[in-house]
């Protein structure tokens, strides 16, 4: 039976059977520190497999991006065309992440999330410094472009791709084979995706085991009304604010879109890292949406590094709780700020680890809201990332199809097909006429350097 069912099967009973497994771990508190599970399974085998896991996803994403958008590039040859996607994708990011974060202010004002409540926390939260938005801009074009692929520095990493890919373009004609070449080393990064793409379900049930048994149900259910308003905005905002935006600016079928992106919203939940998705994402939209590379390298690791909507829904959700647990009232002036900080935010901290606790704490400062007050929330954060991940990817995804289909950047066929790029997969196989001629190719190359070491 498993081995008759597809990826995407596999993956949702993996998920399902690690949150079984994960609170089942927990409500009977074999997670104990020093016992046995905890030690050896938990901690041990788990972690081990979950960590491999995830560090071969983040292998793939800084090569993935620099090549894929170098050749992205390339493929649209007009400089004035990707400026206009450049420009258009910046401003769909904004909105969207606007809208985000006033959905979850309107229902948690609506609802009046924490008032009268008194959760005793023993945590403390710290705020770290968030880097000035000026200084954001400046370390754009990076000093050393290999220090910051090695950083994972992703807006410095874009700019490099794209400064390459302009210069490809004015070297013309005699750079056609560069990127030829550049073209079949994406392909490969791309197989090895898929490769990646079928220990899926073995990585997913690990991450989720892990989680589940860390966190199980009693923080979740002492902090239920903050939890049940972010995650009823966080579905609000994918399936209908941006299922709305999708359907209204390319016309696209929505049922298609949903079924299609459930693979990635998966691994995005169960990885809770944007970046370490950018491979499955752009997989997606190139080999099962039919968007056209030359748009998709670009927007969708623009979108991982700036398109924050699930961390705005976040921020606007908690600063209603704190605000009522600690009986301070905001203003409209006050809500537009968090609005707006949210969204500057959003730019002036892509790429920073914690970012949504470092966003989170700027906007308490700048509205007068007590900083400590994050501790209050920091137990369930971990679950509810996970969330918020995936509809951050799900954002980066519709976006990616709305810039494609108004720039005419997208095979409709693919898109239509419900099938197009999910037999695409791994089977341990390797196809025996390739063997074969790779075969010959080096036992010729062999042959003929020892002829030139016989006539030396």
């Amino acid at each position: 039976m498993w081995k008759n069912m597809g990826l995407t099967g596999k993956i949702i009973v993996a998920m399902a059977l690690g949150i079984i497994l994960g609170l089942t771990i927990n409500v009977l508190n074999l997670n104990v520190e020093g016992g046995f599970i905890n030690t050896y399974v938990i901690e041990g085998l788990f972690a081990i497999i979950g960590k491999l896991f995830i560090n071969s996803l983040k292998m793939l994403v800084v090569p993935l991006v620099l090549i894929s958008l170098i050749c992205g590039v390339c493929g649209i040859g007009d400089i004035r065309l990707l400026g206009r996607i450049g420009t258009k994708t910046f401003f769909i990011y904004m909105i969207t992440t606007a809208l985000a974060i006033t959905t979850a202010i309107g229902m948690g004002v609506l609802l009046g999330i924490g008032k009268g409540m008194n959760i005793p926390s023993e945590a403390t939260f710290e705020a770290k410094e968030a880097p000035p938005l000026m200084e954001v801009f400046a370390n754009i074009i990076p000093a050393n472009p290999i220090s910051a692929m090695a950083n994972g520095d992703m807006l410095s990493i874009i700019f490099f791709a794209v400064l390459i890919g302009i210069s490809i373009l004015m070297v013309g004609q005699p750079a056609k084979g560069l990127v030829k070449s550049l073209e079949l080393i994406n392909e490969v990064i791309l197989k090895m995706v898929t490769i990646i793409m079928n220990l899926a379900p073995y990585g997913v049930f690990v991450l989720l085991t892990n989680a589940m048994a860390d966190l199980g149900l009693n923080l979740i259910v002492s902090l239920l009304g903050y939890v049940a308003v972010l995650v009823g905005s966080l579905a609000f905002h994918f399936f209908v604010t941006m299922m709305i935006v999708l359907k209204l600016f390319s016309g696209l079928s929505i049922k298609t879109f949903l079924a299609k992106m459930r693979e990635v919203q998966i691994f995005a939940f169960s990885t809770s890292s944007s970046n370490a998705t950018i491979p499955i994402t752009l997989r997606t939209v190139t080999k099962r949406m039919g968007v056209n590379n030359s748009v998709a390298s670009f927007t969708v690791p623009f979108g991982a590094t700036i398109n924050m909507d699930g961390t705005a829904i976040m921020q606007g959700t908690a600063t209603i709780f704190i605000a009522n647990i600690y009986g301070i009232d905001l203003g409209i002036t006050e809500y537009l700020t968090v609005i707006l900080m949210s969204v500057l935010a959003s730019i002036g901290t892509a790429g920073v680890p914690g970012v949504g606790l470092i966003m989170l704490s700027m906007v308490f400062a700048q509205v007068g809201l007590p900083v400590e007050g994050i501790a209050l929330i920091l137990g369930v954060d971990r679950i509810l990332d996970m969330l918020r991940t995936a509809v951050n990817v799900g954002g980066d995804a519709a976006v990616t199809t709305i810039v494609a289909k108004s720039e005419g950047k997208m095979d409709l066929a693919i898109y239509n097909d419900p099938n197009a790029g999910a037999k695409d997969v791994f089977d341990g196989h390797i196809d025996e006429n390739s063997e074969r001629e790779f075969s010959e190719v080096f036992s010729d190359g062999k042959m003929g350097s020892e002829y030139d070491d016989v006539n030396r």
